[in-house]
This record gives C-alpha cells, structure tokens and sequence, in this order.
C-alpha cells in the first residue's frame, strides 16, 4: 500500500514538472518581441543614446567626469553624467547603467543611474553610484532599463477631432467615441503602486513595462487587470 502511495504522488508530481514546463515554454513563445536596437558604444567625448523598448530614442547621455583612470587596486567609485529625455514623454521615473569598455572592448565598470520627474527634452545631472571602474575606459554606452511615463501619457497623437478638455482639465467622451467600461473607469482610481526588490522600492504603473536584471537576464514584468 506504502510503495502504491509513493508511486502516486511521484506520478502527480511528474505531471506538475510537466505542466510548468509547457506553460513556460508558452509564455516565452508568446512573450512580446523588445523592439529596441542595441545601444551603440562611443568615445568617452561623444553623447551617448539609449532606447525604449518600443525602440524609439528615450535619453542621450553625455559624461562629464572625463580623466577616468580605474585599477584593480584602485578602482573609480563614481562619475557624473547629463541626461536629456529626448522623447515625448513625461517620465515619472527613470533608471539605466552607465557602461564602460577599455581599449579592447572589454567591460570593465558599470555604474546604476535613477531620476524622478524626467520632462520631455529635459536635461538633468545625475550620478552613477555602485561604480567599480578599474581601467582606463576607451568607450562606454548608456541603457534605460525602466522608463515609467505618467497615466494621462499615450503612444500616438491626440485625436484631431476630439473636443477639447472642459474646465477643470476633465476630457468629455466624443459621440463617436464610446464611454469607457466600468473595468476600464476602476483601474484608472488605482492607488500608487509599488515593486520591492530586495529592500529597494520601484513605483509601477499598469501596463507600462518594468524591465529589471536578474543574473545575465534582462526580465520584463508588465503589470495589468485581470480578465
């Protein structure tokens, strides 16, 4: 009776393995494609760009700390930066590496930048704390890997024949243009929402993408209603 009872749920437990791993074949098949192309490496002198994930240019990076010289036993700790928000968009928060390369094209430094209420064509001096530089760096790239966008924000442009806002900033609904469904109305009085990730607090929207590094992997978590 024992070994029967051993080999049921050894059964059970094969057919779970299975199950997840069909699921998880489905969702990387299913996953949405990242449009962006691969942030290009510049001389230290020249303006760096990084992309969203829709593949449009988001930021350009230029480095003020020039005279980088990192060792092993003496590595560079920290650099300053100028980002410009070269999109449309009003980003709520921003967040990204600063990459370095010395002259064989080997990475040798990767320094964490973040920033709050990015304005389109905005530029803002940031940091790049967490950096262990320890060459002399030839080249470097600059990656947006979260680009949060204000609810009211959108992709395509505003509706020529849409009335314009009433009085109090409140849009009416077009008469070719239904009412929004209650599913629909209910997420928009969402409260802020927020990510823990090991003691460090990220803000999320729904919708909007949140790209985080996990080992060599970039995951892609996008939060939304249930159906």
């Amino acid at each position: 009776m024992k070994r029967a009872i051993v080999s049921a749920c050894a059964a059970l437990l094969l057919a779970a393995f299975a199950a997840g791993a069909r699921a998880q074949d489905t969702t990387t098949a299913t996953a949405p494609q990242d449009a962006r192309p691969g942030e290009a490496r510049v001389p230290l002198t020249q303006e760096a760009v990084g992309y969203d994930a829709e593949g449009r240019e988001a930021l350009s990076a230029s480095l003020l700390t020039q005279d980088l010289a990192g060792a092993q036993d003496a590595p560079v700790r920290n650099t300053r930066v100028v980002l410009r928000n070269r999109s449309r968009l009003f980003y709520t928060y921003a967040q990204g590496w600063a990459t370095f390369y010395d002259e064989r094209g080997v990475r040798c430094g990767e320094g964490l930048w973040k920033l709050e209420a990015f304005a389109p064509d905005e530029q803002v001096e940031v940091d790049t704390p967490g950096l262990r530089l320890v060459c002399r760096p030839a080249t470097w790239r600059v990656v947006a890997t979260t680009l949060l966008t204000r609810t009211t924000d959108v992709a395509k442009p505003r509706d020529p024949n849409a009335p314009p806002p009433a009085e109090g900033g409140v849009t009416p609904p077009s008469p070719a243009t239904p009412a929004a469904s209650p599913s629909t109305a209910a997420t928009t009085g969402v409260p802020p929402l927020e990510i823990n990730i090991n003691g460090k607090t990220v803000p999320i929207q729904l919708g909007n993408p949140l790209e985080v590094t996990v080992g060599n992997e970039r995951v892609r978590i996008v939060v939304q209603p249930a159906p």
